[in-house]
C-alpha cells in the first residue's frame, strides 16, 4: 500500500459517543484527480482501552475485511506522532496502518482514528493460555516470536530510527494460524535524536530498562532490547523475570538477579546518578535463574540482553542472528503441524550497514541459494 492510500482523509465524522454496534463512514480519495471512495466500518467489539483512547475491532461494510481502529482524542494543537510514525513504517513484523481519519463526538471532541490491519491474538493472551494449562510455551514458539520481535525491532532501530518504548507481551500481536507476529501501539514511540532529552517514565514496569529507573534521559534504543529480553525470559520461565511492585522493587528484582551494579555500570546507565547506596548482592548465576533443561544458547542469549550497561545490549539484528535461533534457519524447518514457518529472512533496508559476517549468519544458505541475490554484498540491497 503507498502513501497516498494512508492519506488523511479531510472528512470529519460525526459518530454517536458509543462504540459496538455504531457505522463509522468516512470517504478516501479524492486526490489528484482519483475517484472518492466512501469506506464504511461497522464497530463489534472493543479489544483494547487505556489512557490513550479505545482500540475496536471493525468490519468494513464494502470489503468485509476485519480491521482494528484506534480511536484517540487529538490534541488540535498539536500533530499525533504516532500517525507520524505509523506512516514511516512498512515490515512484515510491524502492525500496518491501512488509513485513517478524524471523528467529532457530541461533545465537540475531536477524534483520530488509525485504521490497522486486525490481528487476533496478542503474546500475553497466548502466555496467558499456557500458564492457564501449567505448561510452558513449547520452544520452537519461543524461539520463532524473540525471532520476529528481534526482527521487527531491527527494522524500526535501524530505517526509521524509532525507538518502540513499551515493548511487552500485551504490544506483541500474534497471528494463531501463521505464527506471525508483530509490534503494535506506537502511543510511547519516539525517533530518539542523540543529545535531545527523553522522559524517563516510559516503558511498563516489568520491562523497564534499569537506566530509566535510574533517570537517565539520554538514553538510546537498547532500552528496547532490555524489555525483548525480558519478554524472552517471560516466555522461557512462564512468568515476568522481574515483577517489581513499584519503581524501587524493580530496581531490588533486577538487583537480586544482576547483582548490584558497579559505580561503572550505574555511570553507564546514568552519569547523574551518583547518590549510590544499595545492598552489595552477588549476580544469581543465569543457569539457575532458569530451569535445568534449559538450552544453553537460551541462557547466553538472555545474558546477552540484560546488561546493565546499555552499550553491552546486543543490537536487535544480532539478536536475530544468534544461535539460539539457528533451527529456524534449518533448511526443513516447519511449524509442529507441518505447515512452513512465516517469512523469515525477507530482509530488506533493516541490513544497511550490517557486516558481511552477520548478513551471512542471518540469511541461511538455503535461502542464498533460493533467490542468488548475491546476498554477502550488503550494498546491493
Amino acid at each position: 500500500m503507498d502513501a497516498s492510500d494512508k492519506e488523511m482523509s479531510s472528512s470529519v465524522v460525526e459518530a454517536n459517543d458509543a462504540v459496538t454496534g455504531h457505522i463509522i463512514s468516512t470517504t478516501i480519495g479524492g486526490k489528484n484527480g482519483e475517484p472518492k471512495q466512501t469506506i464504511s466500518y461497522m464497530a463489534e467489539r472493543v479489544v483494547g482501552s487505556g489512557s490513550f483512547g479505545i482500540v475496536f475491532q471493525a468490519k468494513c461494510l464494502e470489503t468485509g475485511e476485519t480491521v482494528a481502529i484506534k480511536k484517540v482524542l487529538q490534541d488540535k494543537r498539536y500533530k499525533n506522532r504516532e500517525l507520524q510514525l505509523m506512516r514511516m513504517m512498512d515490515h512484515p513484523n510491524v502492525v500496518s496502518l491501512k488509513h485513517c481519519f478524524f471523528s467529532t463526538t457530541s461533545k465537540d471532541e475531536l477524534f483520530l482514528n488509525l485504521v490497522m490491519e486486525y490481528i487476533p491474538e496478542t503474546l500475553y493472551r497466548v502466555l496467558k493460555h499456557y500458564s492457564s494449562m501449567n505448561q510452558r510455551m513449547p520452544l520452537i514458539y519461543v524461539k520463532l516470536y524473540t525471532y520476529q520481535i528481534f526482527r521487527g525491532l531491527a527494522y524500526i532501530h535501524t530505517v526509521p530510527g524509532v525507538c518502540h518504548r513499551d515493548v511487552k507481551p500485551q504490544n506483541l500481536l500474534v497471528d494463531p494460524l501463521t505464527h506471525r507476529v508483530k509490534l503494535c501501539d506506537f502511543g510511547s514511540a519516539k525517533v530518539l535524536v542523540k543529545g535531545e532529552a527523553n522522559i524517563s517514565y516510559i516503558c511498563s514496569r516489568y520491562y523497564r530498562a534499569p537506566e530509566l529507573i535510574f533517570g537517565a534521559t539520554e538514553y538510546t534504543t537498547s532500552i528496547d532490547i532490555w524489555s525483548a529480553g525480558c519478554v524472552l525470559a517471560e516466555l522461557l520461565v512462564g512468568q515476568p523475570l522481574f515483577p517489581g511492585e513499584n519503581a524501587v522493587d524493580q530496581l531490588v528484582e533486577i538487583i537480586k538477579v544482576l547483582g548490584t551494579p558497579t559505580r561503572e555500570e550505574i555511570r553507564c546507565m546514568n552519569p547523574d546518578y551518583s547518590d549510590f547506596r544499595f545492598p552489595q548482592i552477588k549476580a544469581h548465576p543465569w543457569h539457575k535463574v532458569f530451569h535445568k533443561r534449559m538450552p544453553p544458547e537460551a541462557i547466553d542469549l538472555a545474558s546477552r540482553l540484560l546488561q546493565y550497561s546499555p552499550s553491552l545490549r546486543c543490537t536487535a539484528l544480532e539478536a536475530c542472528a544468534h544461535p539460539f535461533f539457528d533451527e529456524l534457519r534449518e533448511p526443513n524447518a516447519r511449524l509442529p503441524n507441518g505447515r512452513p514457518f512465516p517469512p523469515l529472512f525477507n530482509f530488506k533496508q533493516e541490513l544497511r550497514g550490517a557486516s558481511p559476517e552477520l548478513i551471512n549468519r542471518l540469511i541461511p544458505e538455503h535461502v542464498r541459494r533460493q533467490t542468488d541475490l548475491g546476498f554477502p554484498h550488503p550494498a546491493g540491497m
